[in-house]
C-alpha cells in the first residue's frame, strides 16, 4: 500500500504554501497526501489579503474521518491559527500512533500573522510535546524560545531551547541567515538537526532566487512524507533537505511578488 500522509494546515488560494504545497510535495515524492484544513486564507504572491479559522469541530471530524477509516503513517501540522485549534490538534496527534511533524507557522513568507499570539503557550506546552520533530525556523525560533540566531553558532542553543518544550528532535533551519553569518567564507544554507544528542549539519548551497514561497511547509511535508516510508529521523530529513534545495533552486516567478519553489522539479528535469 502506497505510504499515508496527512497534513493538517491552513489553505493557501495562491497555491505556493500551505495544504496545497503540502499535497504536491507528498506527490512528488511517491505516498498519498490527506488533509485537514484548519483555516482558509485569501493569499497571493503579495501577501495574505484575509484568514477565516474553521470550527474546532470541523477540524476534528476532518481529522477522525481520515484517521478512523484510512489510516495514516506520518502526520505533519502547519498553520494552526488559534490556540484552541493548536490544543485540538495536539490532542489528536498524541491519540495517533504515527509520527508526527510539527512545523511552528506564526507568520507567512510576507511576515502576515498567521498564529494569534495568545496561541504561542500552547504551541509550547502541547503541541511541541506531541512533536517527533519540530521544524522551526529563526523567526519561529526566536517567537517561541526568545533565542536570537545570529550565526551558525547559536544554533545549538536554538536546538537546545526548542527541545525543553518536549519534541523528539529539532531541525533549526537556518536558511534566513546571510551566507556569510551561516559559514564564514562560504554561501550555504545550513540546518542543524538533534535530539540533544545526537547532531547533524545539513548544508547545502545557497540558491540566489527570490521565489521561495512555501519552503518551510514543503521541507516539513517531505520529511513527514519520508517518516511514513520508514525513513529513520536523520534520513528523512536528510532527503527533505536534498528535495527542498532542488524546489528553491527552480522557484518561478507568480504574480507580482515571491513566487512559489517548483515542487515538480524532479519531475522537469
Amino acid at each position: 500500500m502506497i505510504p499515508r500522509v496527512l497534513t493538517v494546515a491552513g489553505s493557501d488560494s495562491g497555491g505556493g504554501a500551505g495544504i496545497q504545497a503540502d499535497l504536491k510535495t507528498m506527490l512528488a515524492l511517491g505516498v498519498h497526501g490527506m488533509s485537514v484544513i484548519t483555516a482558509v486564507t485569501a493569499q497571493n504572491s503579495l501577501g495574505v489579503q484575509g484568514a477565516w479559522e474553521l470550527p474546532v469541530q470541523a477540524v476534528r471530524a476532518q481529522f477522525r474521518s481520515v484517521v478512523d477509516d484510512i489510516g495514516v503513517q506520518a502526520v505533519k501540522t502547519g498553520m494552526l491559527a488559534s490556540a484552541e485549534l493548536v490544543e485540538a490538534v495536539a490532542e489528536l496527534i498524541s491519540d495517533t500512533d504515527a509520527p508526527a511533524v510539527v512545523d511552528p507557522v506564526g507568520v507567512s513568507k510576507h511576515g502576515d500573522p498567521l498564529l494569534a499570539a495568545s496561541a504561542l503557550d500552547s504551541v509550547r506546552t502541547k503541541l511541541l510535546p506531541a512533536a517527533t520533530v519540530a521544524t522551526p525556523n529563526l523567526d519561529e525560533v526566536a517567537q517561541l524560545t526568545g533565542v536570537h540566531v545570529e550565526s551558525e553558532d547559536d544554533l545549538r542553543r536554538a536546538a537546545a531551547a526548542v527541545l525543553e518544550y518536549g519534541p523528539r528532535w529539532a531541525l533549526i533551519k537556518g536558511g534566513h541567515l546571510s551566507g556569510d553569518a551561516a559559514r564564514a567564507g562560504g554561501n550555504e544554507a545550513v540546518d542543524l538537526l538533534t535530539d540533544g544528542s545526537a547532531e547533524y549539519w545539513l548544508r547545502a548551497p545557497r540558491h540566489d532566487n527570490r521565489h521561495t514561497h512555501g519552503t518551510g511547509c514543503t521541507l516539513a511535508s517531505a520529511v513527514a512524507s519520508g517518516l511514513a516510508k520508514g525513513l529513520t529521523v536523520p534520513e528523512a530529513v536528510t532527503a527533505a533537505k536534498e528535495y527542498v534545495t532542488g524546489a528553491i533552486a527552480a522557484g518561478f516567478a507568480l504574480g507580482a511578488g515571491i513566487g512559489p519553489v517548483d515542487h515538480g522539479w524532479r519531475f522537469r528535469n
